[in-house]
């Protein structure tokens, strides 16, 4: 029998699947299913964005390869937006690197930066990519828990005394992806001189940076003196600008971790289609009335989410950034754990979200709920969850009888 591959082997089973394989079957089934699973953006692009990738894909030339590091047009697009939105100045040319989406720029930079054996401090719950993206590329993850961001930097000193080798690189990501956590620009002084303190490069995951509700934006880790020397800050244009599918990224920041994933890439891509990359340029140098009103729609989502939910039995916090909320597991399934809740709540209620536990082992008790369905969407699922748990003894019955008869 041929032995699994050995990359293979280091990733555990994708732990949304079974839930998509629920969602698969009971589609095909022909029920209906209100899907708050996955970080999709649902509104269309910004006409202007559009406009300008048809204009460019009419160029005779269009086809032909473009630059893996991104097209310079792009990179200086990428650069004035810092500028604007944060008051950093980049290099276009040194500190600056266009992806395709920023999970493939957070891939290879584990590519450009891991050796075998390299000890990874993540926090715990996190995106996926965070950690199997350098469990990929060879490393060893130490997960450090971050019920707050202040706890996760806690526990990050704590993890440099015990660990052997000394761990290599720190991963940072407020917003948060999946609990909508976001940090103060006092926090990432302290990651700073925590990460120069014990010579830690660091990766700063800021893919939800425009998406926030309170009146004051995040800001940015380059934001602090002397941060360039030891971070880069990978972003996005994938939820600001309602581009999830075009896969436009960003890496910023340090010029020899730049340059690390900038020489990965030429063996890897030509960078995204050029029309794409011209769009994106049109899309951080054009107008941005549309990122607000993008950030409204999701702003509005949030509150009927948390009102409508509330009504029906099921408090949620509401999340301050982010397209997500990051919901306890309601009383009466505290005990069946997250994953078996999610099965059950689209089983019997139609109402698609993920388990918190495939986000990492201190996830479980919490489920993510992506805000990507429209207001009457989600009035509906609150109705469907209020008739959901008050069947909670019932359906909880039916299935230890279901595992008991096995």
């Amino acid at each position: 029998m041929t032995p699994e591959f050995h990359r293979i082997r280091r990733l555990p089973p994708y732990v949304f699947e079974e839930v998509n394989r629920i969602k698969a079957r009971l589609r095909a089934q022909g029920v209906d299913i209100i899907d708050f699973g996955m970080g999709n953006p649902d509104m269309p692009t910004p006409k202007h964005i559009v406009d300008k990738l048809i204009e460019t894909a009419r160029d005779p030339k269009a086809g032909r390869y473009s630059a893996s590091k991104g097209i310079a047009g792009l990179r200086k697009a990428m650069a004035g937006y810092y500028k604007r939105r944060f008051g950093v100045t980049l290099n276009p040319d040194t500190e600056v690197i266009s992806t395709l989406g920023s999970k493939e720029g957070f891939a290879n930079l584990a590519q450009a930066l891991t050796a075998p054996g390299d000890v990874i401090l993540c926090p715990n719950p996190a995106y996926p990519i965070h950690a199997y993206g350098f469990i990929m590329a060879g490393g060893v993850i130490r997960h450090v828990p971050a019920p707050s961001p202040e706890a996760y930097l806690s526990g990050v000193s704590a993890a440099m005394s015990h660990s052997s080798p000394a761990p290599s690189v720190l991963i940072l990501s407020y917003p948060s992806n999946p609990t909508a956590q976001w940090v103060d620009l006092d926090f990432y002084k302290d990651a700073v001189a925590l990460a120069k303190k014990h010579n830690l490069l660091v990766l700063s995951d800021i893919a939800y940076s425009e998406i926030y509700f309170e009146d004051n934006p995040p800001p940015s880790i380059l934001q602090v003196d002397g941060a360039r020397d030891i971070a880069v800050e990978v972003n996005s244009l994938s939820k600001t600008y309602a581009m999830a599918g075009w896969r436009v990224g960003m890496v910023v920041g340090n010029e020899r971790m730049c340059s690390a994933l900038a020489r990965v890439k030429s063996y890897l891509d030509y960078g995204a289609y050029t029309p794409i990359q011209v769009a994106a340029a049109a899309a951080l140098n054009g107008p941005q009335d549309c990122v607000d009103e993008i950030r409204a729609i999701y702003k509005s989502r949030r509150d009927t989410l948390v009102s409508s939910m509330a009504r029906a039995g099921w408090d949620i916090p509401s999340p301050p950034a982010s397209m997500f909320a990051w919901a306890p597991v309601p009383e009466q399934f505290k005990e069946a754990g997250s994953m078996l809740f999610t099965k059950l709540l689209v089983e019997e209620a139609g109402v698609a979200v993920s388990a918190g536990v495939a986000f990492g082992e201190y996830g479980e008790g919490y489920v993510r709920i992506g805000l990507v369905e429209n207001e009457q969407r989600i009035r509906q699922a609150a109705r469907n969850v209020k008739r959901f748990l008050a069947r909670a003894p019932e359906l909880l019955a039916r299935h230890h009888n279901a595992l008991a008869a096995q």
